[in-house]
């Protein structure tokens, strides 16, 4: 099981510690590190920060939303970062939900998800291959356009620029069975949400057959601290805002999720104080049970102890999320 650092996304500002930490976890022998984008910072310019002051550690976005950009932008993205750090670019892509496409991007949020994702991973590597100009007659993402707003003078082309790996890893953060089912059909890898190694049914059948060198690369807060309690506070006021605030009251993909895990009653109470506006409530209702299987807090003789539940499971990229230098080096230890 490979090691990487997931840096997250800005909060008010940029963090002083992100580079740094990319650093130390190149120097300790983390595969990749990780950034992500919601309605604040994007995910490739940091990315592209760390790259030109690192040289092994490989480069993810988990997640870039697909909202933010048509694919063939996306693709831009990835084949100029992959060329700028010498091969070390892999593309995380989700489709986020509806309150922020609609809400932060103006756009509709596609109601086949399904389809809207299948097309476009389809012209991503279209793109990437560069075989032939893109060319796809879609629901939601046609090329060329041919939708009745449009002139109809949109000509077919393919890149200027020759990427540099056509097989550039695409992965994917699918929370739904059906959705995960396709990830393991199309893409290169998969960015769980609330990784729980006792609970892997929760995502569907689709784990029991994963392709060959399939990509399975869950995000964890992991924290090397003597008191449990507080160490698992910053992952119940995660929860308490994904589960009670990122997402519509009927249409929550993370509570969704929550509830698919055992925790469906939790779940619901979560949002309605979130929705409430008894914010601190909502991040106490969050069970420590909860927050405890999918991250992996405590002293250093129970991280190591229950590492090897995630070892056993279909995990293989950890992706350590928020840790600071000694955790980063209490993790690389337990790992050799």
């Amino acid at each position: 099981m490979r090691l990487g650092l997931a840096l997250g996304y800005w909060g008010r500002g940029p963090s002083a510690d992100h580079v740094p930490l990319a650093q130390e976890a190149e120097r300790l022998g983390y595969d990749s590190v990780w950034t992500a984008e919601s309605w604040g910072s994007d995910a490739f310019t940091p990315l592209t920060w760390i790259a030109a002051q690192t040289s092994r550690i490989r480069l993810g976005t988990a997640v870039a939303q697909m909202a933010a950009r048509s694919p063939t932008t996306t693709a831009m993205h990835a084949l100029t970062l992959d060329h700028l750090s010498g091969g070390r670019m892999m593309l995380g892509l989700g489709l986020s939900g509806p309150q922020v496409v609609e809400g932060w991007y103006g756009r509709p949020f596609p109601k086949s998800p399904l389809t809207a994702t299948r097309e476009y991973v389809d012209v991503v590597r279209q793109v990437l291959g560069r075989k032939a100009p893109v060319a796809l007659d879609g629901r939601f993402h046609s090329h060329p356009y041919r939708g009745e707003d449009g002139t109809g003078l949109g000509k077919v082309l393919k890149p200027i620029t020759h990427p540099l790996r056509p097989d550039l890893p695409i992965l994917l953060g699918a929370e739904g069975p059906k959705n995960v089912a396709q990830t393991t059909r199309i893409a290169d890898g998969w960015l769980p949400l609330y990784w729980s190694p006792s609970r892997p049914d929760a995502y569907g059948p689709a784990l029991e057959e994963i392709p060959e060198n399939f990509l399975v690369a869950p995000m964890a807060r992991v924290k090397v601290c003597d008191d449990l309690a507080e160490g698992l506070l910053p992952v119940k006021a995660m929860l308490g805002f994904y589960i009670g605030g990122m997402g519509h009251a009927a249409r929550n993909f993370h509570a969704d999720l929550m509830a698919r895990m055992g925790y469906e009653e939790e779940a619901r109470r979560i949002q309605r104080l979130f929705l409430d506006g008894r914010r601190e409530e909502a991040v106490l209702a969050v069970p420590d049970a909860f927050a405890d299987e999918i991250s992996l807090v405590g002293p250093r003789e129970r991280i190591a102890e229950r590492l090897e539940l995630w070892r056993k499971g279909p995990v293989t990229d950890l992706l350590a999320l928020a840790p600071d230098p000694h955790t980063l080096r209490v993790l690389a230890e337990l790992s050799t």
